[in-house]
């Protein structure tokens, strides 16, 4: 067998072996030693892989591949039942930054209920939009505003300021909205557009102050 060969069918047993640092240095291995035979294997191991440390190395691995090759799949693999793989779909699409790859980040996406594929989703749209879409980007990021804990709160936040003044319309309605949950938000990502050295935690409380204080307050 050549050894081009052999060195692959190695590569891809690592990437299954049991042990984490044998996957771990078979990623390695294949990023530093780019085979377009490997990036199925790749990108399988993605959707599955349980180590975050191992996930990291293999979308570097996938980002050393020509996007010719690991973009069309990596689209293809929004598309799977398995969260995982939809998450690391997104996040490697993200760091390769290919915005063919544009069309494929639906508004399922955006909203999915599983918080590491959603914010997986507004990392890659921010990245990949196109400048004439970023208003509609930002109304559908902001109906998401309000949603989980504070990791997820602050991910949304810092995808909307990413945007930019495309995001500054969106903002503003959620600012009225009827759910203080969301006007919260609103007010401490703007806040943070401001600052972005502030705390979160502090945006959000003071956020929540301020709504508490009522809508002729606010506008002070």
């Amino acid at each position: 067998m050549p050894k081009g060969n052999t060195n692959t069918l190695a590569a891809l047993q690592g990437l299954r072996n049991s042990d984490p640092s044998v996957r771990l240095k078979a990623a390695l291995a294949v990023g530093t030693a780019p085979d377009p035979r490997c990036v199925d294997g790749l990108i399988e191991q993605c959707a599955t892989e349980p180590e975050f440390y191992v996930r990291d190395m293999l979308t570097w691995a996938l980002t050393r591949h020509s996007s010719q090759i690991t973009v069309p799949k990596l689209m293809d693999e929004l598309r799977s039942e398995r969260a995982q793989a939809r998450s690391q779909a997104l996040h490697t699409l993200s760091k390769i930054g290919d915005r063919r790859a544009w069309p494929a980040i639906t508004r399922a996406h955006l909203t999915d209920a599983d918080d590491e594929v959603a914010q997986s989703a507004w990392r890659a749209a921010v990245v990949l939009v196109p400048e004439a879409e970023k208003p509609t980007l930002a109304e559908i990021l902001a109906t998401q505003l309000g949603r989980g804990e504070r990791e997820t709160q602050l991910s949304l936040s810092r995808a909307l300021i990413a945007l930019g003044e495309a995001a500054e319309p969106a903002l503003r309605t959620a600012k009225t909205h009827s759910a203080p949950r969301v006007r919260q938000h609103a007010i401490a990502t703007e806040r943070l557009s401001h600052s972005p050295d502030a705390a979160c935690e502090f945006a959000l409380e003071e956020a929540k102050r301020i709504v508490a204080l009522g809508p002729t307050r606010q506008e002070e």
